[in-house]
């Protein structure tokens, strides 16, 4: 369950990638960005969805659209169908992917502006969900250019969706992106890969090869967050699942991501969530167990 900077391929014969993951045992807690816009599209699957700083509830024909570097995951808590697995599809595309065809082609410029609106996070309506569900489900054994079609078709429609829903907080700067192995992503890979541990700024402004001052610039224009609470984030994100996923103790999970204070990772929850850990658990429905006396205000 460690949160981290995927890297999505792309295959020879297409410009922009796809997948269908089909589990049998659940969708699990992955905490990750990616500099591609990504659709997502879940079905008998019900649990719960983070993106940014939203938590909510999915189910059957979830359909989400995600901008570039926006924090999210999927958590299931049962099927709809036992007998068959989560189905869980996905469509990524690069910025300047989408914005060649949007630039191009004036018939496509009202994706552009949904584009644009996704830096939050959309959630679409069932009905504009219902309406390209087919569509989505049958781009997997299509051939290359019929995929492409059938993609700018399911975007347009999407586009046209007055109900579709942004997810996360607002954000006051558009989020800057830069190709792969750039400074940003080298730098975020290494806060995923160590945030339970102390970050120093020292270390990341070498991986970034800058001054103190033009990395906290630098990355406050990729992720709209200072570093603190980038890290108090993705701490949070995680502890968020594990409390959701079981009854592990409140004061574990916080020493797990990376808190050596129960009292100051209760702070932080609230401050982000509006509630306590214990809270937020029984929120979920999730009875704790084996609590002790020291973490009960929790």
């Amino acid at each position: 369950m460690k949160p981290f900077l995927e890297k999505v391929v792309v295959a020879d014969d297409s410009s922009w990638s796809m997948v269908r993951a089909l589990r049998h045992s659940n969708v699990p807690f992955e905490w990750h960005h990616h500099p591609e816009f990504e659709l997502t599209l879940t079905t008998n699957s019900r649990g719960h969805r983070f993106i940014g700083d939203h938590v909510g509830t999915y189910d059957d024909g979830d359909l989400v659209l995600l901008g570039p570097h926006l924090p999210h995951t999927w958590s299931s808590s049962s099927k709809i169908d036992d007998d068959q697995p989560h189905n869980v599809m996905v469509i990524w595309f690069r910025p300047e992917w989408a914005r060649g065809l949007t630039e191009l082609l004036t018939e496509l410029k009202p994706i552009g502006a949904m584009l644009e609106r996704s830096s939050r996070g959309l959630r679409f309506s069932p009905q504009a969900a219902d309406r390209v569900r087919a569509s989505i489900e049958a781009i997997f054994d299509k051939k290359p250019a019929d995929r492409l079609l059938d993609l700018m078709a399911i975007l347009l429609s999407l586009a046209t969706d007055d109900g579709a829903a942004p997810l996360s907080a607002p954000n006051k700067t558009p989020l800057a992106t830069e190709a792969p192995g750039s400074r940003i992503d080298r730098v975020l890979e290494h806060v995923h890969k160590n945030y339970r541990d102390e970050i120093r700024v020292a270390e990341l402004k070498e991986i970034a090869a800058l001054s103190a001052s033009a990395f906290h610039r630098m990355f406050m224009r990729h992720t709209r967050l200072t570093l603190s609470e980038y890290v108090m984030r993705l701490r949070i994100g995680e502890a968020c699942g594990e409390l959701i996923a079981g009854d592990r103790p409140i004061a574990s999970i916080a020493e797990a991501v990376g808190y050596r204070s129960l009292a100051n990772f209760g702070r932080q929850f609230k401050s982000l969530k509006g509630q306590t850990p214990r809270e937020y658990r029984q929120r979920f429905n999730v009875a704790p167990a084996g609590q002790s006396s020291r973490s009960r205000e929790f």
